[in-house]
């Protein structure tokens, strides 16, 4: 999928934009195995969630694993990481433990939150990860906040704040990006478009389908990117990140993606066709992509890819061990980390 941008301000990337990324083996052979990380943790949460280990709503991210492992390819130790609910990928390639991520989902003393928050509520300081919301686009004026803090202390980091096209139409996205430009905050902000907000296609719901184009009124550069090829989503985002670095201001990324699985574990997804989601999967799958380049360029042997898989595997079931074995919270947790007035 071609590139565009919506400003003239972004144009002089074109050239860059025009060659194949500069990839580098040691590079797409950690990103690889971090994609395999998300698709297997994220395989075995679903099965977790069939059998009752896993209670409430649960938003898997099968299918949009490029996004998140290009864009953090980009980023720097220090920069913040904030996005929605669909969000264990995102934990897992700030560097949290998938042995924590995954005992949180099951409500466990192990988990990020000692088990207070499930799926969409983890946080870790020492990551850089603010969450994991629940409301829709919620995230982003508090991304908004983070970039600000960082302008305000001048301490050079930029916040890559994640949202889906059906938040991209909420009113708090607008008077962030308002805020964003008006004091050139060094925030990105990515739109995963994996084209259905919760069951709506993008073309019933937005007028304008271009999601990129929605900061133009306030001045913001925008940039559409194949969100299914890792490659191209870190040429993306590292320009864009250096855009938001050097102070010229916050810098909008539409993630052209898509989703396998329902919008949660309860959505049957029958607004879409078996036969649209097979053509994805056969055609644009992000880690057979990657899988395809590693092989025609000789970094890796199918024999060795295999061995990877099975080694990633065996950290997910370690983490779905842990998980089953943690000691669910004592009922005292209850009263813990809870802001009391008066």
């Amino acid at each position: 999928m071609a590139t565009k941008r919506s400003s003239g301000a972004a144009s002089k990337s074109a050239s860059a934009r025009n060659n194949k990324p500069d990839v580098t083996e040691d590079q797409l052979m950690s990103w690889y195995k971090d994609m395999l990380l998300m698709r297997r943790f994220e395989e075995k949460a679903g099965q977790l969630y069939g059998m009752g280990l896993i209670a409430g709503f649960c938003h898997l991210y099968i299918g949009q694993e490029a996004v998140v492992v290009g864009v953090q390819g980009a980023l720097e130790e220090g920069d913040q990481v904030i996005t929605g609910y669909r969000d264990h990928a995102h934990m897992l390639a700030t560097g949290m433990d998938p042995n924590g991520v995954m005992a949180e989902l099951t409500g466990r003393e192990g988990g990020y939150s000692k088990g207070k928050g499930g799926s969409m509520h983890m946080f870790s300081r020492d990551k850089q990860f603010f969450g994991g919301h629940g409301i829709v686009g919620a995230q982003v004026p508090i991304g908004t906040g983070l970039a600000f803090s960082n302008k305000y202390k001048k301490n050079g980091k930029v916040c890559a704040a994640y949202f889906g096209d059906g938040a991209a139409n909420q009113g708090q996205v607008y008077e962030s990006f308002n805020m964003a430009k008006l004091w050139n905050l060094p925030v990105v902000y990515i739109i995963e478009n994996n084209q259905y907000a919760m069951g709506t296609s993008v073309a019933r719901a937005s007028s304008e389908t271009h999601l990129h184009k929605r900061g133009a009124s306030f001045g913001i550069p925008g940039e559409e990117v194949d969100g299914m090829d890792v490659t191209a989503v870190y040429d993306a985002a590292k320009r864009a990140v250096e855009h938001a670095r050097s102070g010229e201001g916050p810098f909008i990324l539409e993630m052209k993606t898509y989703r396998y699985r329902g919008h949660s574990m309860s959505d049957p997804a029958k607004y879409r066709t078996r036969d649209e989601v097979n053509d994805i999967r056969d055609h644009k799958d992000p880690i057979d992509l990657a899988r395809k380049i590693i092989l025609e360029k000789g970094w890796s042997d199918e024999d060795a890819l295999k061995e990877m898989d099975k080694e990633v595997k065996a950290i997910v079931n370690k983490s779905a061990d842990f998980a089953k074995d943690s000691p669910e919270p004592d009922p005292s947790e209850l009263y813990t980390d809870v802001l009391i007035e008066g």
